[in-house]
C-alpha cells in the first residue's frame, strides 16, 4: 500500500548544540529547496534549426523554511525565540545561532542542515493566542531516512501541559500608555548574505543532486526590529494625529497572571503615524529600532 507524507502527521524537531527539541507547531509548516539552472544557446551559424536552449545544473539555491508556534505559559518554545534573537559569538564574530531542522512524517524524515532564522514576527492581537511565526534559510535539504530514522541529539524533556496565552497587551511610547489599543505586531529581521560557493573545478564533477554544490557560509548584513501599533482614533488620542518622532522609547509587553510574559523594551526608536478610514477610524504607529543593542536577546525577553 502506498504511504503518503501528510502534514497533519508531521513533527518538527530542532537540533542545536547536541540537544533536540520537539517543537509543537501550528499547521503552517513549509520547507523547500530549488536548484539553479544555467541555460545557454545551442543555435549556431551553421545550424539554425536548434530553437531550444541547452542547460547545466550544478548548484542549489539556499533552502528555505517557515513555521509558527504558540508561546505557551510553560515556555517550551523558548529555543525558537533564542535562535531568532541571540548571537553566536563562539568564533569571535557576531553570527546567528545555527541549527538543524528535522521534519518527520509517517513515511519519511527530512533534514534541513545549517539553518538560520532570518525573520520572526510576534502576533499580539487582542483576544488571540500569542504566536511567533519564523522563517529562515538553510544550506541543504535532504531526505535522510524513513519515519523510523534515529534523530541525533539528546531530547530535552517538555512540560506535561501546554497552556496558550490569551494575554493582556500593554504598550507604551515614552513611558505613556497607548490608549484604545486594537492590535500590535513586533518583527525581527536578520538580513544575511550567502558567500559565493560555486567554482569551475567543482562544477565539472557535478552529475546529480548528491554531488551538486550547496551553500556553505554566510555573513550577517544587518538586523531590523520593527512593528506597528494600531489604536482606535478617539477623543483620547486625536490630539496626536499625524505625528512622528526620531528618538522615542517603545515598550511592548504581554501580561499573564499579573506578571510580564513577553517583554520588548526598545530604547531609541523612530516612528511615524498614519491613519486609516473605516467604520471605526484608526491610526497606526509604525516604529523601527534605531539604536544598536549589544544583545537583542536581552531587550526582547520571554
Amino acid at each position: 500500500m502506498t504511504a503518503y507524507n501528510l502534514l497533519r502527521e508531521s513533527s518538527v524537531h530542532i537540533v542545536h548544540n547536541g540537544s533536540r527539541y520537539l517543537i509543537k507547531t501550528t499547521p503552517e509548516v513549509s520547507f523547500s529547496q530549488t536548484f539553479a539552472e544555467d541555460a545557454y544557446e545551442v543555435k549556431t551559424l551553421h545550424d539554425q534549426t536548434k530553437m531550444f536552449q541547452g542547460t547545466t545544473i550544478t548548484k542549489a539555491n539556499p533552502a528555505n523554511f517557515s513555521f509558527a508556534v504558540h508561546l505557551t505559559q510553560e515556555k517550551d518554545e523558548s529555543i525558537v525565540k533564542s535562535l531568532l534573537t541571540d548571537y553566536d559569538t563562539s568564533n569571535g564574530e557576531q553570527l546567528l545561532k545555527s541549527f538543524d531542522l528535522y521534519i518527520v512524517t509517517g513515511e519519511s524524515t527530512f533534514k534541513l542542515e545549517g539553518c538560520v532564522i532570518t525573520q520572526g514576527e510576534f502576533n499580539l492581537a487582542k483576544g488571540s493566542p500569542l504566536i511567533l511565526t519564523v522563517s529562515g534559510a538553510a544550506k541543504k535539504l535532504s531526505r535522510v531516512g524513513n519515519a523510523s530514522y534515529s534523530l541525533p541529539g539528546s531530547l530535552v524533556s517538555a512540560s506535561s501541559t501546554r497552556t496558550p496565552t490569551l494575554s493582556l497587551i500593554d504598550v507604551e511610547v515614552d513611558s505613556v500608555d497607548v490608549p484604545n489599543l486594537a492590535t500590535t505586531t513586533l518583527q525581527v529581521q536578520n538580513n544575511i548574505n550567502w558567500t559565493p560557493f560555486e567554482t569551475l573545478q567543482n562544477s565539472l564533477s557535478v552529475t546529480n543532486a548528491g554531488n551538486a554544490m550547496y551553500p556553505t557560509t554566510y555573513t550577517l548584513g544587518d538586523r531590523v526590529v520593527s512593528g506597528n501599533i494600531t489604536q482606535y482614533l478617539t477623543s483620547n488620542n486625536s490630539a496626536t494625529f499625524q505625528s512622528f518622532d526620531t528618538s522615542a522609547n517603545v515598550g511592548i509587553k504581554t501580561i499573564v497572571n499579573n506578571s510580564n510574559f513577553l517583554n520588548a523594551n526598545l530604547t531609541g526608536c523612530m516612528f511615524t503615524k498614519r491613519s486609516s478610514v473605516a467604520e471605526v477610524y484608526t491610526q497606526t504607529i509604525d516604529f523601527r529600532l534605531v539604536n544598536s543593542p549589544a544583545n537583542l536577546g536581552t531587550i526582547i525577553t520571554y
